[in-house]
């Protein structure tokens, strides 16, 4: 298989066909090409794809390269939209499976704020309209393709909800460089994860990050609100690009986030392999997550991230009463809560309450010591105050 696999797979072959379906050979800036001839040798020799697997990753690939050539090609038809400032963008970091995902889709639902939504991030052109921009057939057919993965792995949807119409992360986004985290999670790929880790430099994906948000609000306008725990571990890139950005990081347990992710990461890898293994999923969650709190806390201390510029939350507080939580958010932000957007806000809650993931996963799947995973982390819960909690 593994032969049948390199030939689909080539890189160049890959970009032809992409260059063919799209009418376009430009892809704008260059760089990113060895980041996906990296990429595709881990799919082809370390994933263990299934024959579903392989399909979805080919869809993947061809997505990426295809949104790319059609968004470097609106935007050469229409020069303006590389004038477009992007201003005190607010980003949502923090480890995984720390209410990141909730805190974003409750703050997206103020009309001030703009988010970029799920079918506007996998179909990008053209360029979305505000007259139809609920009602874009995009919309229906992105929407189907979520609920296809449901069909393949049953419960998926409930272990990580998914829409159309709500907000995407930006590894989505950063997935066309082919410099993201979004593949590591998703598919099983040691050497990538370590490259991207440890040498990848991630520059020009946040260059293709701001590329990608000029598109997209030259359609439809607003101030940026975007989340992604990706950002946790390049917050001194994404300050380079984006030097007036507004960070909001959450904070919780990482023992618990482990395993939390690791079961994530094990549930959405079934989709494209038959041969995921939860505690190598764990292995590689526990490197990850404190690499980025070490390299989060050292940028602090070093003033790369400039005092005041980053608001920190409780996922304990978050939880435990949202609404004073958002409020501080607020008001730290020097923004004002309308109650319009927070009557919006609480009518999300109560349709999406959540079952705050029990059952899905338990400390012992992980394999690891949960002394040494504490000492390792100690330094972190001490510095932001994280209350250890009960292991699932």
């Amino acid at each position: 298989m593994t032969t049948g696999l390199q030939e689909r797979f080539a890189p160049e072959r890959l970009i032809a066909t992409a260059c063919e379906e799209a009418g376009s050979d430009d892809f704008g800036e260059d760089g990113w090409q060895p980041a996906l001839e990296r990429l595709v040798d881990g799919l082809v020799n370390e994933a263990r794809l299934s024959v579903i697997g392989v399909e979805i990753a080919y869809l993947d690939l061809m997505r990426a390269l295809k949104n790319r050539l059609e968004i470097i090609a609106w935007r050469r038809q229409n020069p303006g939209v590389a004038a477009g400032t992007i201003d005190q963008p607010i980003f949502i970091v923090g480890q995984p499976r720390t209410g990141t995902t909730i805190l974003y889709d409750l703050l997206a639902q103020d009309p001030d704020l703009r988010a970029p939504l799920t079918w506007e991030v996998d179909n990008p052109c053209p360029v979305p309209r505000p007259e139809t921009y609920h009602d874009d057939p995009r919309i229906a057919q992105t929407q189907a393709s979520i609920e296809m993965s449901e069909q393949i792995i049953p419960g998926f949807l409930k272990f990580h909800p998914m829409g159309a119409l709500v907000g995407q992360e930006c590894v989505r986004i950063t997935a066309g460089e082919f410099t993201s985290m979004i593949f590591s999670v998703q598919y099983r790929l040691p050497s990538y994860y370590r490259w991207l880790l440890y040498q990848a430099d991630h520059a020009g994906a946040y260059r293709y990050h701001r590329v990608f948000l000029q598109h997209l609000q030259s359609g439809v306008p607003g101030q940026w609100l975007l989340k992604s725990p990706a950002h946790l571990w390049q917050l001194d890139a994404l300050l380079t690009e984006y030097p007036d950005a507004l960070i909001v990081q959450t904070h919780r347990d990482p023992l618990n986030v482990i395993s939390s992710i690791a079961a994530l990461t094990h549930h959405l890898r079934r989709m494209a392999s038959d041969e995921s293994n939860i505690a190598e999923c764990a292995a590689q969650s526990y490197e990850e997550i404190t690499v980025g709190l070490d390299r989060e806390m050292a940028l602090r201390d070093r003033g790369v991230i400039p005092p005041g510029r980053v608001i920190d939350v409780l996922f304990s507080d978050f939880m435990k009463d949202p609404w004073t939580t958002i409020r501080d958010i607020y008001q730290r932000l020097d923004r004002e809560l309308r109650p319009e957007a927070e009557q919006r806000m609480r009518e999300f809650l109560a349709a999406h309450p959540g079952d705050g993931g029990r059952g899905r996963y338990t400390w012992t799947d992980t394999g690891l010591d949960a002394g040494e995973v504490r000492e390792r982390v100690r330094a972190y819960q001490d510095r932001y105050g994280v209350p250890t909690e009960q292991l699932r």
